[in-house]
């Protein structure tokens, strides 16, 4: 299967995009439901988090209760190595299953931190969403109901705007002054692209 990773800070609006790439029939995979796919009751990882950090982590319900790590995890930088090398390997794994099933000419697998956890190894071919600083801020305080610190904070701990840009095979803009009409146009003459692509790497597999 060949591979399309999307990725882009956060607010850069991934998932709108990986909508049209789904309206014209490829198969997207979201990594952050596959983070989420993972801990659900009755997967081994998450018996494995609550022997691990105890019973106060499960909620009533049986699911996880993630605010409950996410404070373990930022209080103890250990906790959270911890956790990642559980939860990494078991989502890398899900995800390459995914796009092994998946039934199309190609497939998206999008991963927001696709550089920052150096997951390139895993797609053919990257397409990074792009906006500026600003309107990131803007949109995801919105979207969010969150404070300017806060996402600033999320941006820097995020690969650099220049070096995400620097690395990507494709890029679509994403800011404020491009229409629904043109997105769209880009997604289709992407999509044109990676059929071409799609079909190479078949014949050449």
């Amino acid at each position: 299967m060949f591979i399309i990773g999307l990725t882009g800070g956060i607010g850069s609006g991934k998932s709108t995009i990986a909508e049209h790439f789904s309206a014209l029939g490829v198969p997207c995979i979201d990594a952050d439901q596959t983070a989420r796919d993972v801990v659900q009751p009755g997967e081994p990882a998450l018996t494995a988090i609550t022997q691990h950090f105890g019973p106060e982590v499960i909620q009533p319900d049986g699911t996880l209760d993630r605010r409950q790590v996410r404070e373990k995890i930022f209080a103890d930088p250990a906790a959270r190595e911890w956790l990642n090398n559980l939860l990494h390997p078991l989502i890398r794994q899900r995800m390459v299953q995914q796009c092994q099933q998946a039934q199309g000419p190609y497939c998206i697998l999008m991963v927001p931190l696709l550089f920052e956890n150096h997951l390139q190894s895993l797609v053919h071919r990257t397409l990074v969403i792009d906006i500026d600083e600003a309107t990131q801020i803007r949109r995801t305080m919105l979207r969010d109901n969150t404070t300017e610190e806060q996402v600033k904070a999320i941006i820097a701990a995020q690969c650099p705007r220049q070096q995400r840009l620097a690395l990507a095979d494709d890029v679509i803009q994403n800011g404020d002054e491009v229409t629904a009409t043109q997105r769209q146009q880009a997604v289709y003459a992407l999509h044109q692209t990676y059929l071409q692509l799609a079909a190479q790497h078949q014949s050449h597999g």
